[in-house]
């Protein structure tokens, strides 16, 4: 069987795509990919064929502020609605007349779609191809008892907190999403293709795919009115990280040297891959938190001012580079600190380590109160949180082995399964290869 699988050029998208594909390919399935080139040497290297975008904009991590200079200047939602535009929906008729196209090299039987794509209905309807779709975040599918996107809301608990999400919830679909939805809708329509005036963007992929694979456990959800049976939760889907392969060879993380300085405590630090240039919304402040505690701490910087970062806090229990290895480090790291990036948050889980998690662009708010709603972690829902309230979360962690513990029991339930192999399942099972 001849699998597409199709990503935006963003890590967190096609990170957790990876070990999928290669289950697939040690099936005995013949695996291409359409994504950016940025993706090039990953995907050699995972013996994979790369067939590259063409007409599609490649929008990665490190060039966006290069491609919207102006993205810089905006906050909260009006930064969250010109991301729906310009980086996701934009891009919607330039990745379907990509996919159409090399088609002709590659008959593909089953294609494996990133949800931010929001190629799916194309796709599907138009090429009647069996589609199946891969969420790299929160289950982002509309419901009832789930809170409005973008709010870092909890299920209300009363009257009033149910009047004010749906107030948000008004704001989110008539406003942020207004420009995303419109852009969609207009390119859809010339390939006459009509979107039910009801539906919201974010649920389109899940309503034109014949499946989807959810990543992470359903008990880092909210609970649900509605149970869509297309959706499958898999559990955590970690990079593919090939035998004998080091991280730096696979850009992902590089391995600090050994021997660890010992301390008590391990703390680790991140802001991320993406919104990582301003070190003063996290790590900075992190830093002057728990730079005087008895505890090692360890910084990644994604490769950001690293140097400078080093002569700040020259302190012998703080470790700060580029990259770290954050699968070895999470063995025995006590607390996370970190923005709420979905695949950091689902890897501190599968090894049992609570977070404080401090984020709200990029969706990492509805990250981070899921989190929080889930008991192992404390979001602290801003994006510049002040020095004192990060060394209160942090103290609080570390004295009430009650965080502890939840984090344990949500790692037990990431090890439960294979989630490779239950996501390769589900993409065996739309393309008609299993009955179960």
């Amino acid at each position: 069987m001849k699998i597409l699988f199709a990503s935006q050029a963003i890590d967190g998208h096609f990170n957790p795509m990876t070990g999928v594909a290669v289950c697939l390919k040690e099936r005995g399935h013949e695996v291409a990919w359409y994504t950016g080139p940025v993706f090039s040497q990953k995907l050699r290297e995972l013996d994979v064929p790369l067939m590259p975008f063409k007409r599609a904009i490649e929008h990665r991590a490190d060039n966006l502020f290069e491609l919207y200079p102006e993205r810089a200047k905006l906050k909260g939602p009006r930064a969250i609605g010109f991301d729906g535009e310009k980086i996701f929906a934009s891009n919607v008729s330039n990745f379907f007349e990509d996919i159409r196209e090399l088609e002709q090299d590659f008959s593909f039987d089953v294609a494996v779609v990133d949800s931010s794509m929001f190629v799916h209905r194309l796709v599907a309807h138009l090429m009647g191809k069996p589609l199946v779709n891969f969420v790299a975040i929160p289950n982002m599918e509309s419901d009832p008892q789930v809170p409005p996107l973008f709010f870092g809301f909890k299920p209300p608990r009363n009257a009033v907190e149910r009047s004010v999400q749906a107030a948000a919830g008004v704001l989110s679909d008539k406003v942020i999403l207004r420009p995303a939805g419109l852009s969609y809708r207009r390119q859809l329509a010339v390939y006459g293709q009509n979107v039910p005036k009801r539906g919201r963007l974010t649920d389109e992929p899940y309503k034109t795919s014949k499946a989807v694979i959810q990543t992470g456990p359903e008990a880092l959800d909210f609970p649900r009115r509605n149970r869509n049976p297309a959706v499958h939760y898999v559990g955590a889907l970690l990079p593919c990280r090939l035998p004998g392969t080091p991280a730096q060879a696979s850009g992902d993380e590089a391995q600090v040297a050994d021997p660890w300085p010992q301390y008590p405590r391990t703390l680790l630090v991140t802001q991320g891959t993406v919104d990582n240039v301003d070190q003063d919304k996290l790590i900075v402040p992190a830093l002057e938190a728990v730079k005087d505690m008895d505890a090692l701490v360890i910084v990644a910087t994604g490769g950001r001012g690293t140097e400078a970062l080093k002569s700040r806090y020259p302190q012998p229990n703080i470790v700060v580079r580029d990259f770290v290895d954050f699968e070895n480090v999470l063995d025995f790291t006590d607390v996370f600190i970190t923005n709420g990036g979905f695949g950091g948050v689902q890897l501190s889980l599968s090894k049992g380590v609570p977070m404080v998690v401090s984020g709200i662009n990029e969706g990492k708010s509805d990250v981070n109160a899921r989190v929080e709603y889930a008991g192992v972690g404390i979001s602290l829902k801003t994006e510049r949180p002040r020095p004192s309230r990060i060394a209160k979360a942090v103290r609080e962690i570390l004295s009430d082995p009650a965080w502890r513990a939840r984090a344990g029991n949500m790692r037990d339930q990431f090890a439960a399964g294979d989630p490779a192999a239950v996501a390769a399942g589900v993409v065996e099972k739309a393309a008609g290869l299993r009955a179960e």
